[in-house]
């Protein structure tokens, strides 16, 4: 009986992100979520990447989903979109990803998915802009950033994060959401909340 060997692969980019959460986003630091229910998502650019020999380097994606509680606590549902750009190849290699099935940080997050809706491919739009990034996947994901002012004097702020245990992102610039909509399988707006930016880089298996 043949042994199935697992596809090796590697994905460098960055990584935008945002939630329901106050500023800085206390899951973060495994805390519970502000408001103690999580809906929240993230949107990929692969600046460098293969699966296999399946070449993904600028293609884009995300995830945005919702979870009744804490995203550790599951019971969470998704919705996934990916850049309508990518030919048959590289969206198999992304659903592959996506469905957590090749491990990095989707191996984590299917675990608190009770229910994933097909995919959906859509145009991407993103621009890597520091605290100004932002990122618009058809009319289903929105997310557009904006510096965090202070309250007082209206002064912008531009903390960090250094996350050495990050499965998503080890060091995130924060920010606020000065957009950010979704209305595809989930639905929310939680514009003017938490948002943030940041390198990845992963591989498996």
């Amino acid at each position: 009986m043949a042994t199935q060997v697992a596809t090796n692969w590697k994905l460098k980019g960055m990584v935008l992100i945002a939630c329901n959460c106050d500023y800085g986003c206390p899951c973060n630091f495994n805390a519970l979520p502000t408001h103690g229910h999580c809906e929240g998502g993230w949107a990929w650019h692969v600046q460098e990447g293969r699966y296999g020999d399946i070449d993904v380097s600028g293609l884009s994606f995300a995830v945005a989903a919702d979870w009744p509680q804490a995203i550790h606590q599951g019971n969470g549902e998704a919705a996934v979109l990916i850049d309508e750009k990518a030919n048959e190849a590289q969206r198999g290699a992304v659903r592959t990803l996506v469905s957590g099935a090749a491990g990095g940080p989707w191996g984590i997050l299917k675990n608190t998915w009770t229910k994933v809706h097909e995919p959906q491919y859509v145009p991407f739009q993103v621009e890597l802009a520091d605290q100004r990034s932002r990122a618009k996947a058809g009319n289903a994901f929105e997310l557009e950033m904006q510096p965090i002012k202070n309250p007082v004097t209206g002064v912008e702020a531009t903390p960090s994060a250094v996350l050495p245990q990050g499965f998503v992102s080890k060091n995130i610039q924060l920010a606020a959401s000065k957009l950010f909509r979704v209305q595809d399988g989930v639905r929310y707006d939680h514009s003017g909340q938490y948002a943030a930016v940041g390198p990845f880089e992963y591989s498996g298996p």
